[in-house]
């Protein structure tokens, strides 16, 4: 039989993915898989990781969030651990997962795990730091973070929908310069984002065509500016049109570098996947499908 391994973060979402624990070994089993079980907390899933051989496990399922992912992700790469990489989305927003058509439901999850289909996709690393989602920085840019549990636990998505709106009118503009090959960029911004899919934080159409194996992120800054433009932002965002809106700096890039130049950004630390990531000045690097998911295909999630 083939390995598994299946991490599960308890603290993730509402913690219900243990109640369906069972059926998700049951149908890795079914599928020929000796399925192994490693419960965050007690153990670090990195530090497990660091002591695996490098072709032990065929596949690594990870059931938590972006941050769980983002974890084990890391430590494959770090390691140098071939396995695939599943997802049983249970985390607040999942982000990844919705991106690549992964089913909230975990035996549906379970199923394409067990299955062969499967994608390459582009990883980020930002001074040195991996991510799968996002690398960002400014006002609300660390909302995961500020979010009690709690208040997560009961609220899900929308969680970060209020917590938006409680931080809009203390936005705090700050300068940065942004060079992407030979073009640099000098603007006064409220937060920008380095995504590696459409959107982040349950924001799903932050970028409506972005692509997870393409070798590019997709930048996208909001500039500085009254809360009335603010708001024409919004509307626009609405509509699907707020990429060309005056009030945002959006490019695409392979490789970008971004430093501060004033403001109220001087000691800004970005957020990686959810968690603190390291201050600026930073340099963001796509790494070309530098993993493999299991996941349908786009041709096969159509049909």
């Amino acid at each position: 039989m083939r390995n598994l391994l299946l991490i599960y973060n308890p603290s993730s979402g509402d913690g219900s993915f243990k109640f369906a624990l069972d059926a998700v070994i049951a149908v890795f089993g079914e599928a020929g898989f000796f399925t192994h079980v490693l419960r965050t907390g007690s153990v670090r899933a990195d530090e497990y990781l660091s002591k695996v051989s490098a072709d032990f496990y065929h596949t690594i399922a990870v059931s938590g969030g972006d941050g769980t992912l983002n974890i084990v992700v890391s430590a494959c790469l770090k390691y140098g651990l071939s396995a695939r990489i599943g997802i049983i989305p249970s985390g607040t927003a999942n982000d990844f997962a919705g991106f690549i058509g992964m089913p909230e439901d975990p035996v549906e999850s379970a199923k394409i795990i067990a299955g062969n289909d499967e994608i390459f996709v582009d990883i980020g690393q930002v001074n040195g730091k991996y991510f799968i989602n996002v690398c960002a920085a400014g006002a609300l840019a660390g909302i995961s973070q500020q979010i009690d549990v709690d208040f997560k636990h009961a609220l899900g998505k929308l969680a970060y929908y209020l917590k938006g709106l409680e931080q809009a009118p203390n936005l705090t503009p700050f300068r940065i310069r942004a060079v992407a090959g030979k073009d640099v960029y000098n603007e006064e911004i409220y937060l920008f984002l380095t995504l590696n899919t459409g959107g982040t934080g349950g924001f799903s159409g932050i970028v409506p065509n972005a692509a997870i194996d393409d070798g590019l992120f997709d930048f996208i800054a909001l500039k500085a500016g009254g809360i009335l433009d603010f708001a024409g932002l919004m509307l626009n965002a609405l509509a699907g049109k707020h990429l060309n809106d005056p009030n945002i700096l959006y490019f695409q890039a392979s490789r970008i570098k971004v430093e501060i130049l004033g403001g109220g950004g001087e000691a800004l630390e970005t957020d990686v996947d959810g968690e603190a990531g390291p201050a600026l000045p930073i340099e963001i690097v796509n790494i070309p499908r530098a993993a493999r998911f299991c996941a349908k295909t786009r041709r096969d999630r159509r049909d």
